[in-house]
């Protein structure tokens, strides 16, 4: 899957938009208020999605990402009509961690009814070192792999992750997350056996503790089973200490660079 390149065009003078930074509280704001002013359907990839332009009371216009359930394909593995309940999961697991990855994202109606929708974050594509990048030891890229460990993420292709133009790493497309059964498959080896490091084990260790929490973050997005899984890995890794081997058979994902 290719980047995503968006940009909002001036009805005047069709020249490009430029929008400016939002906070995380202003961000969710937008999405869960602002009307859908324009839609279009991203043209790759087996669920709709839609590149949608919000525009809030101020008659500020900002883009995001609005993945339907009714856009939905049916899965063998994962519940019908769950996928973009995931999506909010990861960015609660996200923010719960205090780990910043997942953009701001919220559930609401659409053009197309109920479905996730996530603010649009601009990818660098200037960044020539991609693969070294993303093949890397980096410890953002190190904090990626492991929130994927914990939300059991079934699709982590290099396309799911972005850098944004002053270099802050995201992960996107996190429907495929939270069976309570093992699932994992990614693109991002590098640590494969390798214990966490330092600074990631003392945080993981606080999570764990933590723990019971998520029973209230996720309440009414994922199961009580789902949510029983996530503690448990959680628990796992802190145990644990170290990344554990994986099988090339099973843990790497379709079209995976």
């Amino acid at each position: 899957m290719p980047d995503l390149f968006l940009e909002l065009k001036d009805e005047a003078d069709g020249g490009e938009v430029t929008q400016a930074s939002l906070t995380e509280t202003d961000a969710l704001h937008v999405l869960e208020h602002a009307e859908f002013s324009g839609s279009r359907l991203i043209p790759w990839g087996s669920n709709y999605s839609f590149a949608v332009a919000l525009e809030d009371e101020n008659g500020c216009t900002r883009l995001a990402i609005y993945k339907p359930m009714a856009g939905e394909a049916p899965l063998y593995d994962f519940p019908n009509g769950t996928l973009y309940l995931r999506e909010l999961a990861a960015y609660l697991f996200s923010r719960w961690a205090g780990w910043d990855i997942v953009p701001p994202t919220v559930v609401r109606d659409g053009p197309h009814g109920a479905g996730s929708v996530q603010l649009y974050i601009e990818p660098d594509g200037e960044q020539a070192d991609r693969e070294a990048f993303w093949g890397s030891r980096n410890p953002s890229v190190e904090r990626l792999v492991l929130f994927d460990h914990l939300v059991n993420n079934a699709d982590r292709k290099i396309g799911h992750c972005l850098r944004d133009p002053p270099g802050k790493v995201w992960g996107i497309d996190h429907g495929l997350t939270f069976s309570p059964e093992p699932k994992l498959r990614t693109a991002l080896w590098q640590f494969v056996g390798e214990p966490i490091s330092p600074e990631l084990l003392a945080e993981i260790t606080t999570l764990c503790s933590r723990g019971s929490e998520l029973y209230d973050v996720l309440e009414g997005v994922l199961t009580r089973e789902e949510i029983d899984a996530v503690i448990r890995r959680i628990e796992h890794f802190s145990a644990l200490g170290a990344y554990p081997l994986l099988n090339p058979r099973l843990n790497i994902p379709y079209g995976w660079w």
